[in-house]
């Protein structure tokens, strides 16, 4: 495919047979050509996955950029969510043109190994199925701090959220049920923001400037990190999708919808609740709206969840019956495996959400040592590659110096976010056990 590759729009645009995805794609993809298969994969729209991607990346996180806004104030806060929020989309790109340039890439493990070779195929891929299971454990806790609002504290326990990707092996079912999804966390955050408004924090304080330490600000920087911490899916999703060439159309969409929702939840939720708004910021509305919301984010929580668990069953799954008849067809062996998969992934995605019992932790570790790659930093590292490769190497990065330049800061940013968020999340677990705040672990 490389001899045919379009520069300006990262594909061969020529159609292949009736499936209008690019010539010879099929030939490198991992699902390969399917027809007479009993499991088809490639049957997404791009605007199907535009809701898979909103369902995903549009859920728990969002719930605690209020209270980043509190740390740093209103201005700079909204500024982090909007910039970030421009810069994945950018990194969008960087990883769908990488897709297309490389169709056998399935997941993060696949890219690891172009980039660096068997080392870098298992650490990227140990590194998606970590990150998956943390942000299945974000779930499960956002599940768990619901169903306490819910019950009045009497029902913590959320143990039945991989029960949606248990069943199906393909994208397009568990499509059908983001739909949903998506409109249950849009309609929570409209309840959330009325519910604000019509009870504000009575002696609330808003500051447009909040001067605080690295520490303070950099832990709140780490939330709006992982409410964009979706792209270790792309990969994957694009992998099944019917048409892979218009993934853009569907991330364009997400960015776009994700950004603005983000900014105005955020602003209108620290406006009205002030300084002292929690995270996730539901637990500082009026109880009557405190549970009218958390009750209507619920299925929210449910399926993004179990996008997450599917998305790291899918990837061992298909490291396992990769060329093998399991992988598209009904057998014993197959189905037993993705089970078992599943399971496991959910059990220990619930074993991390009970031991790591505080939110903005939690969001912090995972935002630190993985969005921080798979969202920002990496997509620097395709973009250097396949213009050093497909071009005359250095001389293209130099003739290049926009791109290159611009790949070169996006893999910085990366690494200072990894680092930095590291040290001050790990920082704050420590003061947290030290000072008696963490609760005890399978305790609500």
């Amino acid at each position: 495919m490389s001899d045919v590759y379009d520069e300006k729009d990262g594909y061969d645009a020529r159609p292949a047979y009736n499936s209008g995805r690019p010539v010879d794609y099929d030939n490198q993809d991992v699902f390969g050509h399917e027809e007479g298969h009993d499991i088809k994969y490639k049957t997404l729209s791009w605007q199907l996955v535009a809701v898979l991607m909103i369902a995903e990346i549009v859920s728990n996180g969002m719930l605690s950029l209020p209270s980043s806004l509190a740390v740093v104030g209103i201005v700079p806060g909204l500024i982090i969510i909007i910039f970030l929020g421009i810069f994945a989309t950018y990194t969008s790109q960087l990883l769908v043109n990488f897709k297309m340039r490389h169709p056998e890439v399935h997941n993060m493990g696949d890219a690891g190994y172009i980039l660096f070779g068997p080392v870098g195929r298992e650490v990227l891929a140990f590194g998606t199925i970590v990150f998956a299971v943390f942000a299945t454990g974000g779930q499960l806790l956002a599940g768990q701090i619901a169903l306490a609002s819910l019950s009045d504290n009497k029902l913590c326990l959320m143990l039945y959220t991989g029960i949606f990707a248990i069943f199906p092996r393909t994208l397009d079912k568990l499509s059908w049920l983001s739909v949903p999804s998506v409109i249950s966390i849009c309609i929570a955050g409209l309840v959330g923001m009325i519910g604000a408004g019509l009870h504000p924090a009575p002696d609330r304080e808003i500051q447009v400037v909040v001067s605080s330490t690295f520490f303070s600000a950099f832990i709140s920087i780490t939330n709006p990190v992982f409410a964009y911490a979706g792209h270790f899916m792309f990969f994957v999703m694009v992998s099944e999708m019917k048409r892979p060439q218009d993934a853009m159309k569907a991330a364009y969409t997400l960015q776009g919808f994700a950004t603005s929702y983000y900014a105005v939840f955020a602003a209108v939720s620290y406006v009205y609740l002030g300084s002292m708004v929690k995270s996730p910021s539901f637990s500082s509305l009026d109880p009557a709206w405190q549970k009218a919301a958390y009750g209507i984010a619920l299925p929210n929580f449910l399926i993004a969840g179990s996008l997450y668990a599917h998305t790291a069953s899918k990837l061992m799954f298909v490291r396992i019956f990769r060329t093998s008849r399991h992988l598209h067809s009904h057998t014993v062996l197959g189905w037993s495996t993705w089970v078992a998969l599943v399971f496991l992934m959910n059990a220990a995605a619930f074993v991390l959400a009970v031991g790591v019992p505080i939110f903005n932790y939690l969001i912090g570790i995972a935002a630190s040592l993985f969005a921080a790659w798979f969202t920002y930093g990496i997509a620097g590292m395709f973009l250097l590659h396949d213009n050093f490769y497909d071009g005359d190497g250095f001389r293209t990065w130099r003739r290049k110096w926009i791109q290159t330049s611009l790949a070169i800061a996006t893999i910085i940013t990366g690494a200072f976010i990894c680092v930095a968020g590291m040290y001050v999340t790990v920082r704050a677990i420590v003061e947290a056990y030290a000072s008696g705040a963490v609760a005890s672990p399978f305790a609500c």
